[in-house]
């Protein structure tokens, strides 16, 4: 029972930064987007479009990423020119707030989108308000089209899906129907589909774009 209220206390305080924190990103014209999923679900890769889809349309953006000891993501986008500054959590499997300041303080960045890449994983992420303004998952198509069933909180509490590496839904057999079916029922969020191989008309990146744009206002 002790576990549990310790649990309670620490989301909650961190709720209570995360709120304050929130306001600050506002303050400095910043939308905050926390990007979360499995490892190996496609969120760098992702994330390099839509920097680059971003750029494209005049916005700046930048990134704070998470990672339990490395440092290649963060330097691969700096050395693309994109600010990146790194949090390695030392084997903890999620962000909270308060690093996530940490993060941004590092980058000196206002107005424009700043991506939060989340440690991979689909369960304790979920649960850690991390000041953000909008919630992502990247869900890849080779992790199977059960996952919203199995992993009931992080599809509950996310404003969107993005559903990756789509030009393998045939080869690996994912029904997207079942897929939608498990998010339906538990959320209303969209899904957006991507496919980042050799045909950048099928990439899907530019929707999702849109609607970063629109949660900006």
């Amino acid at each position: 029972m002790s576990e549990i209220i310790i649990m309670k206390e620490l989301l909650s305080e961190n709720k209570k930064l995360a709120e304050e924190y929130r306001a600050l990103y506002k303050s400095k014209n910043v939308l905050m987007v926390n990007i979360m999923g499995a490892p190996g679900a496609g969120k760098t890769t992702f994330l390099k479009a839509v920097t680059e889809a971003l750029k494209d349309r005049g916005i700046d953006s930048a990134i704070i990423e998470g990672d339990l000891y490395s440092s290649i993501d963060a330097d691969d986008f700096n050395e693309r020119g994109i600010r990146a500054s790194q949090i390695n959590t030392c084997g903890e499997c999620h962000l909270d707030a308060a690093v996530i300041k940490e993060g941004y303080d590092k980058l000196s960045f206002e107005n424009g989108v700043v991506f939060v890449e989340n440690v991979g994983n689909l369960i304790c992420p979920a649960e850690f308000d991390l000041g953000e303004s909008v919630k992502i998952v990247c869900a890849s198509v080779p992790e199977g089209d059960d996952k919203p069933f199995k992993y009931v909180p992080m599809f509950s509490y996310v404003d969107a899906v993005v559903l990756t590496k789509c030009d393998l839904k045939e080869a690996v057999g994912f029904d997207t129907d079942n897929f939608k079916k498990g998010l339906s029922a538990i959320s209303d969020a969209p899904v957006f589909e991507v496919s980042l191989g050799k045909d950048p008309e099928r990439s899907g990146v530019e929707k999702i774009v849109d609607y970063i744009l629109e949660k900006r206002g």
